[in-house]
């Protein structure tokens, strides 16, 4: 096991910036992920590391020796393609046996290595198939037995599972990650597939015009976003403008068009000021539906004898707690999504998202009143 270290890298084609002093390390044995938006930089970074691109600046480190420079074969690292890469004319055992032979190996090593990792992604059965014979899934459980069969220091992989069905993305997610564990290895995988990085990795980078927006584990990506363009990219979210109030260490009390909430400020390196305009953000399935219920009218702004507090309506909420209107229900089974719609004193309807988990059909119809609350460690204040 291998860390990898990038320090400052850089690089630009013609005027465009690719990578822009793009930093961060990957600990020996863990399963790293680039993730961001088409154009966001995470296959140039990745190409970078494998030696396919040189940086105009920078470094990139396999534990203390600097590999910048050196080519892809003087690295040793397995990778992963899109495409697959096969050698259509050749059979399972050739393809994976090739990056052996171009080493000159002992046929005898060659032959038992091979079939080791055949074995590894249970593929021993197909060892004498030309490619041309396997399912999409079964091509890349052979394209990662190749780059496990070199026994690289450190496993790369671009997009891997774009061009398998929802199925067999299912399963190759965790037997890519039984693979990486079982063999000790470390992975920075690239994709745009959020599930994807949820699912599989150890950490994540959220990568955004060639720059880092936030680095860390799934949960905290998903939980704690630090800029609307990482809460806008991972899963789905309710962005909601509104004027901070208060504001104690991390704890936030603002004020939006749908009443008061108390809320987490996620970046440690942001204090905003007392009436500035901020951004909730708010998941769907973090709403809790009640029924709603008549809100009481406290005589003045701010918070009322019964922890209640005065809205921009003419109305007053729990702290929260908002009160609206079913506008629109898709039932999809395990999950119902809906727009709840609230009236925002004359300024219109504003529709926000709102998941339940596990609902009974047509429990909610259309138009129904509601009441929806949310925790304050799910209401997430960015700048």
């Amino acid at each position: 096991m291998i860390s990898i270290t990038i320090d400052n890298l850089v690089k630009k084609f013609d005027r465009h910036v690719a990578l822009d002093g793009i930093s961060c390390r990957v600990e020996p044995g863990e399963i790293f992920f680039l993730l961001g938006p088409s154009g966001c930089g995470k296959t140039t970074l990745l190409r970078n590391i494998a030696g396919f691109l040189i940086p105009d600046s920078g470094r990139v480190l396999f534990d203390t020796d600097d590999v910048t420079k050196l080519p892809p074969w003087k690295r040793n690292t397995g990778m992963m393609f899109q495409s697959y890469a096969l050698w259509p004319h050749m059979t399972v055992t050739q393809n994976v046996a090739f990056g052996l032979e171009e080493r000159r190996l002992p046929r005898k090593e060659i032959a038992e290595r091979t079939a080791e990792a055949l074995a590894s992604v249970k593929m021993s059965d197909y060892a004498e198939r030309k490619i041309a014979q396997l399912s999409g899934g079964q091509q890349q459980r052979v394209a990662l037995a190749r780059a496990l069969v070199i026994r690289p220091r450190a496993l790369l992989l671009d997009e891997p599972l774009s061009n398998l069905d929802a199925k067999l993305r299912l399963e190759m997610r965790t037997e890519i990650r039984r693979v990486c564990k079982e063999f000790g290895l470390t992975a920075i995988y690239v994709t745009h597939d959020q599930k994807e990085a949820l699912s599989i990795s150890d950490r994540m980078a959220i990568l955004h015009a060639g720059r880092t927006e936030q680095i860390g584990r799934p949960e905290e990506i998903y939980r704690s976003p630090r800029t609307r363009v990482v809460a806008d990219f991972i899963g789905e979210t309710n962005f909601i403008p509104a004027t901070l109030r208060s504001l104690d260490s991390a704890t936030a009390i603002v004020e939006c068009a749908l009443g008061i909430f108390e809320g987490t400020v996620s970046d440690p390196n942001w204090r905003p000021a007392i009436g500035e305009a901020v951004m909730l953000s708010i998941r769907p399935e973090a709403w809790k539906f009640s029924p709603k219920k008549n809100p009481t009218t406290p005589s003045s702004g701010g918070a009322g004898t019964n922890g209640t507090y005065r809205t921009f309506g003419t109305s007053g909420n729990t702290l929260n707690t908002c009160h609206g209107h079913l506008a629109t229900s898709q039932y999809l089974g395990e999950v119902a999504q809906y727009q709840i719609a609230f009236e925002n004193g004359g300024l219109g309807d504003t529709l926000l998202k709102a998941f339940e988990l596990n609902p009974r059909p047509s429990s909610r119809p259309d138009g129904m009143d509601i009441s929806l609350s949310v925790a304050p460690e799910d209401v997430i204040v960015l700048r």
